[in-house]
């Protein structure tokens, strides 16, 4: 009796301190929210020479906003200068302005890939978008051009029949050395695309680097070329966020629970024999077992809170050789895009299936996948809880 009082103690002191040992997991909720940036840096026009020959400065302005965690667009207002060469009885060089508005396309390759987590310290985005290039003070490519076409058609020649006639009587009157040359202002339209990579200072304020790649119609720099001309853009700046990025809560995740209890379901059928009465016994039995595997937002791999339940679950396949599970994944259609969530409730059953085939060894005949994605039904009313794969074995 004595050894009953104790061990009666022990059980109930240990299932206190089970009960206490709940865990807290923090989720970010993203917010929508407008950002700008301030940049400046340095410009490679592409011409003739090495890499790095025609550097010049070069600045940007941006206002963007951001729509959900992957997707964003942005205006941004490129200026400064450009730079061209001609190797061509000497080396001349000269330079030009222009202000380039374009609209870009913002796509967060950190959130795509690795799931959405405003508290990295590296943000990658991938850039693409159009806009017009306005080119302007381009008085240096002229004066080369006309002093160099004029040395031209100054040389003599020995194939005029003019004694003393010159090249000059050879050439059409509208021919220039450049080719391409303009003056004033004038308007082409430009494709870019490139990256950027943002450090996170405060939750408000990044630091970061932008690499850029341009390409506008041939007699940008003018000079006439078989193919486009381009530019190429190296930005250091700031981008600060306007507005709450993010949202907080904590989420408390209780403690693996016993295996909940067994149903069973007798059925007793007497068979009555005259004179002889003989008794026979029918048993069917279903065995059935329910866990919540729970994810936080955007995320498809399991916590380590809820290991325990993919184990207990596995533990009730292998006792009962005959029972099977279906693995239901579910997302909360509060948060992302109808065909997000659709992916990530199929990953999250996926991901618990593919955890009881390899780290469990139960055959994939025995599991069931299934995905409801953001459907009206969603089985809790916290929509915090809707981000589950729920898995009922019989």
């Amino acid at each position: 009796m004595k050894l009953n009082k104790i061990l009666l103690t022990a059980s109930l002191l240990l299932g206190g301190l089970c009960a206490n040992a709940q865990e807290t997991v923090t989720e970010y909720e993203f917010q929508p929210h407008w950002y700008g940036q301030a940049q400046i840096g340095l410009q490679e026009t592409l011409g003739e020479g090495a890499f790095g020959k025609l550097l010049a400065p070069n600045a940007q302005l941006a206002a963007g906003y951001k729509f959900n965690p992957y997707i964003g667009a942005r205006l941004a207002i490129n200026a400064w200068q450009s730079k061209g060469v001609l190797d061509f009885q000497g080396s001349h060089k000269w330079k030009w302005n222009y202000v380039a508005p374009t609209v870009d396309a913002v796509v967060d390759l950190t959130n795509l890939i690795g799931g959405y987590n405003p508290t990295r310290l590296v943000e990658v985005n991938l850039l693409a978008g159009l806009g017009i290039n306005i080119g302007f003070h381009n008085k240096e490519a002229n004066k080369i051009n006309n002093a160099l076409t004029a040395a031209i058609k100054q040389q003599p020649t020995f194939d005029n029949p003019v004694p003393g006639g010159t090249i000059g009587a050879l050439v059409p009157a509208n021919y220039n050395v450049l080719g391409n040359i303009w003056d004033g202002t004038k308007t082409r339209f430009v494709g870019q695309v490139g990256v950027d990579v943002n450090f996170n200072v405060t939750e408000q304020l990044q630091v970061g680097l932008e690499l850029m790649a341009n390409s506008l119609s041939d007699n940008y720099n003018s000079k006439v070329g078989s193919n486009a001309d381009w530019y190429f853009n190296a930005l250091v700046g700031v981008k600060y966020a306007f507005g709450p990025k993010y949202e907080t809560r904590t989420r408390t995740i209780e403690p693996p629970v016993a295996p909940e209890p067994v149903i069973v379901e007798k059925v007793v059928e007497k068979i009555v024999e005259v004179p002889v009465q003989v008794e026979k016994e029918v048993v069917k039995e279903e065995v059935t077992m329910r866990r919540d595997i729970f994810f936080t937002i955007s995320n498809t791999t399991i916590a380590k809170s809820e290991q325990a339940k993919v184990q207990q679950i596995a533990d009730f396949l292998k006792e009962n050789p005959e029972s099977k599970v279906v693995i239901t994944g579910y997302a909360d259609k509060g948060t992302g895009t109808m065909a997000i969530n659709l992916r990530l409730s199929k990953q999250r059953a996926q991901t618990v299936a593919n955890e009881l085939m390899k780290k469990y060894g139960i055959p994939a005949s025995r599991i069931e996948v299934k995905s409801m994605g953001e459907s009206e039904y969603q089985p809790y009313s916290d929509p915090v809880q809707n981000r589950v794969a729920i898995c009922i074995a019989k």
